[in-house]
This record gives C-alpha cells, sequence and structure tokens, in this order.
C-alpha cells in the first residue's frame, strides 16, 4: 500500500475562498481534510465525503477549463463530465489513484466521451513538488504529459526523488524528444506561472490535502474506490444529460495513450 499522504503541518498554506465558490469550499474544504489519513485500507479515509447528488454547484463547475489544446486534460472538450483532480507527484494516494483508478475511469467513461480528466498540479510537499510539477508541466508542452504522468506514478518513483537528473530520466521514459527543451521549460516563467495559477485554484477553492476531485462541481476527496468515482460520473452524466448538455462529436482525438 502507497505511503500516506496527508499534509505535513509545517507545510500549511494560507487559504483564502473566493465568493464564488464559498459554499463548494466549505464541502471540499473539510472532506480533503480527511482524505488522505491512513484508517482506510483502500487509501481514503473512512470519513472522506463523496457528493452523487448530481448537478453541478455554482461557480466550481466553472473552473472546467473544456481547451481542446490544453495537454494537461484528455477526452472530449465537450464531454458531459468533466473531473478536475488536484494531485502531487510526491503523494502516495495520488500515485494509487493514478495506477488502480484513473486507467479504468478512462477505459470506461473516457474512450466513451462521456468523461473529460483535467489535471491541476498542487504541489504540497515542498521543492521536490514543486519541481515534478514543472517538469510534468514542461512534458505537456512536447505532448508527453500522461506519459510523463504514469512514469512519476510508477511503483518506486518517487522513492527516488524528483531530483534534476530523475526527472530528466523519467522525461526520457515519457518519450520526451527534445531534452534541451524540456530542460528550459521546466525553469521557466511560463512552467512556474502555469504551476501558480493550479495552485490558487486550488487554494481558493479551499483544498487542504491530495487528491482531491471535483466532477462536474462536485467533491470528491481521497484515493476512493472505482464504484465511488463511477456513480459520482453517472450522476453527473444524467443530470447533464437532462439539462440538455449531451457529448457531441469525435471521441478519439483528444484521448493521449498512456
Amino acid at each position: 500500500m502507497p505511503a500516506p499522504s496527508s499534509r505535513p503541518a509545517s507545510s500549511a498554506r494560507p487559504i483564502a475562498i473566493g465568493a464564488g465558490v464559498v459554499v463548494a469550499a466549505l464541502l471540499l474544504g473539510f472532506a480533503s481534510y480527511t482524505a488522505t489519513k491512513p484508517t482506510d485500507p483502500r487509501g481514503a479515509s473512512a470519513g472522506a465525503e463523496v457528493s452523487t447528488d448530481g448537478g453541478a454547484h455554482d461557480g466550481t463547475a466553472k473552473l472546467a477549463r473544456r481547451d481542446p489544446k490544453d495537454p494537461l486534460a484528455m477526452g472530449r472538450a465537450d464531454a458531459p463530465v468533466v473531473m478536475i483532480e488536484y494531485a502531487d507527484f510526491l503523494c502516495g494516494y495520488c500515485g494509487q489513484f493514478a495506477r488502480e483508478t484513473e486507467p479504468e475511469l478512462v477505459d470506461k467513461y473516457v474512450k466513451s466521451g462521456v468523461l473529460r480528466i483535467e489535471w491541476r498540479n498542487f504541489p504540497i510537499f515542498g521543492e521536490e513538488s514543486e519541481d515534478a510539477a514543472r517538469a510534468a508541466w514542461a512534458a505537456g508542452q512536447q505532448g508527453r504529459f500522461w506519459q510523463f504522468h504514469t512514469a512519476a506514478y510508477a511503483e518506486g518513483a518517487k522513492e527516488k526523488g524528483f531530483g534534476k537528473d530523475q526527472l530528466k530520466a523519467l522525461a526520457e521514459e515519457a518519450g520526451v524528444l527534445d531534452l534541451d527543451r524540456f530542460a528550459k521549460d521546466l525553469d521557466s516563467k511560463a512552467a512556474r506561472a502555469a504551476v501558480a495559477r493550479d495552485e490558487k485554484e486550488a487554494q481558493d477553492l479551499g483544498v487542504a490535502s491530495t487528491p482531491s476531485f471535483l466532477i462536474n462541481g462536485r467533491p470528491i476527496s481521497g484515493a476512493q474506490p472505482l464504484e465511488s468515482f463511477g456513480r459520482a460520473i453517472e450522476t453527473a452524466r444524467e443530470t447533464a444529460e437532462w439539462l440538455g448538455d449531451g457529448a457531441k462529436g469525435d471521441t478519439s482525438a483528444e484521448t493521449p495513450s498512456r
């Protein structure tokens, strides 16, 4: 079982709640507070909340960017359900989700055009977390974000640390072709700005630990079992269809191989 990934007391961040997302911030902040406590053998604490009552919270539903050119997203831009994931590459439970649950969601929901997954870097474990987040973004500039994501979350990867040599090795494993460009992008102002944007979004929501998710604006926190995500996605899909937001168009172009 992956090591627990609760936030160290020394890494607490100030939380600013945006006026438009107060209700959802309270829900997500409370749920994610217990998301990574090591009290549940499945990876999430028994007290972590899963909201499956359908629809989308005002404000948080609008956080879905739906940019078809976003290299840190997979799935159709007009999919009826969007899952936003706030995660850290040093987070053990994030790795558990990436290895055990996310591939199932991709096969069942992303490839069929129902679900879009949008990644948000939320590095909470210090300098190496920040470096890994920028490295993932840099890999994305060459269309290899999800391959880097898979390599960084492989069993034993985080135990090697995320120093520059290891990040380069992960980029090579992910198939990043221009490693010189990768190194420059990793240390660029654009990379820092992109990670800072994601961090601010998470902080404004009140996210307190990783992984945390929004499914059409509804919060799930922790590496919950597949069934929990399935119920939330199906409920969000039914509500979206009832509201007339059914998906259209091709399903394959925006789902990268993993």
